[in-house]
C-alpha cells in the first residue's frame, strides 16, 4: 500500500516542473535565475524539485522576472500541495484502520455514525468527525490520558472497552448539541427535580419528553443514547461547555430504573463538583464511593419521599395491598416502591413486578 501512495506522489508534478520549463524556453540557467531574484543557487533548485515550496515573496520576485503573474505561481502551489496532502491524508486513514476494528463498527453504522460504505478509510473519517479530532493520537490523549484535557477528565484506561464507552459518550455529546438550552439555574433545577417525582408517580406515555422539555428550561441536557456492546453503562453525567449533561441508555428498560438514575444523576449536578465525571455501573472506571452513596439517597428519599423514607421498615411485611396504599399515600408509582424494596431486601425480586412498568426510550417519540 505504502508503495502505491509513493507512486501517486511522484506522478503529481509539482510547480517546479513549470519553472523549469519557463527557464528552458528563454533560455536562463538555475544558477542566473538564483542572481535574479537574490536567492542561493540551492533554494532554486529545492522549488524545481519540488522540496521547497513557492512563498508569496518569490512568486513576486518570479513575476518581475519571468513576467509570470504571481497568482500563477501561488496558485500553482497551493493545488501541488493540495494533492500532496490529499495523499497523506489517505496512507494516515489507511493506517488507522487497526484503530477503527476496535470499535463496534457494525453497531456505529446502524446509528448513524458511521457510513456504510465498504471502505474503511472512509470509515476511519466518519470516526474522527464525530469525536472532532485530526488523529487516533488526540483520541487517546482524550480519553486514555486525560489529565490536561479541557473536555473529558476521567481515563478509561482500565476499562474493558474504552474504545465503545467513548463512543457512547461522545453520542450523548452530540445528542446535547441538538438540544436548545436556558442558563444553567441551579435552584431552578431543584424545583424541576422535584416537578419530575409527580411526572414519576403518575407515568404518562410521553414522560421522555416531559423530562428533556423541563431539564433543559433549567438549563440541564438530558439525552438518551442506546447502549453499545461491551459499554453497559446505565447513566453518565458531566459538564461540557459549562452545561450540565444528563445521559441515559435504559439499560433495564423498566420505568423504576429509568427515574432512580435520572434521580440519581441530577444529585451528582447538585451536590457534587462541575469537574467530576460520573459513569454508572461500569468496570474499571474510577469512582467516588462517597459520592455515589450520596447521590443514591438522594434518589431514594426523592422517590419515597421524606417521610416513607424515614418509616420504610416499619411498613414491614409489604402486601399488595400495603403497596398500593403506599403508593397513593406518598404518590410514588408502585413499581418504584417495589423496585426500592428488592433493591433493600424488603421484598424478593419475584414478588411485586406486575407493577413495573416497561419502558424503551428509543420508540418513536412516546
Amino acid at each position: 500500500m505504502k508503495k502505491e501512495y509513493n507512486i501517486q506522489r511522484e506522478m503529481i508534478s509539482p510547480p517546479g516542473d513549470t519553472l523549469q520549463e519557463i527557464l528552458a524556453a528563454y533560455p536562463m540557467s538555475q544558477a542566473e535565475l538564483a542572481e535574479r531574484i537574490g536567492r542561493p543557487k540551492e533554494r532554486v533548485n529545492d522549488i524545481i524539485k519540488g522540496r521547497e515550496p513557492i512563498t508569496t515573496k518569490t512568486a513576486f520576485q518570479l513575476e518581475k522576472v519571468l513576467g509570470m503573474p504571481a497568482s500563477f505561481w501561488i496558485m500553482r502551489e497551493q493545488e501541488y500541495r493540495r494533492k500532496l496532502y490529499e495523499i497523506e491524508q489517505k496512507e494516515q486513514l489507511e493506517n488507522a484502520v487497526d484503530w477503527l476494528n476496535k470499535f463496534p463498527v457494525k453497531q456505529l453504522k446502524e446509528v448513524g455514525v458511521l457510513s456504510n460504505t465498504s471502505k474503511r478509510h472512509a470509515q476511519v473519517e466518519d470516526l474522527l468527525r464525530f469525536f472532532g479530532i485530526a488523529t487516533p493520537m488526540q483520541w487517546s490523549k482524550l480519553y486514555l490520558n486525560p489529565s490536561d484535557s479541557v473536555s473529558f477528565r476521567l481515563s478509561l484506561a482500565n476499562t474493558k472497552s474504552p474504545y465503545a464507552i467513548s463512543a457512547w459518550l461522545r453520542m450523548g455529546e452530540k445528542e446535547a448539541e441538538k438540544l436548545k438550552l436556558e442558563e444553567y439555574d441551579k435552584s431552578a433545577f431543584k424545583a424541576c427535580i422535584y416537578e419530575l417525582r409527580e411526572v414519576a408517580y403518575l407515568q404518562p406515555k410521553d414522560f421522555t419528553k416531559i423530562v428533556k422539555h423541563r431539564c433543559a428550561s433549567v438549563g440541564v441536557a438530558v439525552v438518551f443514547t442506546p447502549n453499545l456492546s461491551k459499554a453497559p453503562i446505565s447513566g453518565a453525567t458531566r459538564w461540557i461547555y459549562n452545561r450540565p449533561l444528563i445521559q441515559l441508555s435504559g439499560r433495564y428498560k423498566t420505568a423504576d430504573h429509568f427515574w432512580f438514575t435520572l434521580f440519581h444523576e441530577a444529585a451528582h449536578i447538585l451536590l457534587h463538583s462541575k469537574r467530576d465525571v460520573f459513569l454508572e455501573e461500569l468496570e474499571g472506571a474510577p469512582s467516588d464511593k462517597q459520592k455515589e452513596l450520596e447521590a443514591n439517597q438522594y434518589a431514594e428519599e426523592l422517590l419515597l419521599s421524606g417521610e416513607l423514607y424515614k418509616r420504610i421498615k416499619d411498613e414491614d411485611p409489604y402486601t399488595d395491598a400495603k403497596i398500593l396504599t403506599l403508593s397513593k399515600t406518598f404518590r410514588i408509582h408502585p413499581g418504584s416502591l417495589v423496585g426500592y424494596l428488592q433493591h433493600h431486601n424488603y421484598l424478593s425480586y419475584s414478588s411485586g413486578n406486575q407493577y413495573k412498568v416497561r419502558i424503551n426510550l428509543f420508540e418513536k417519540e412516546q
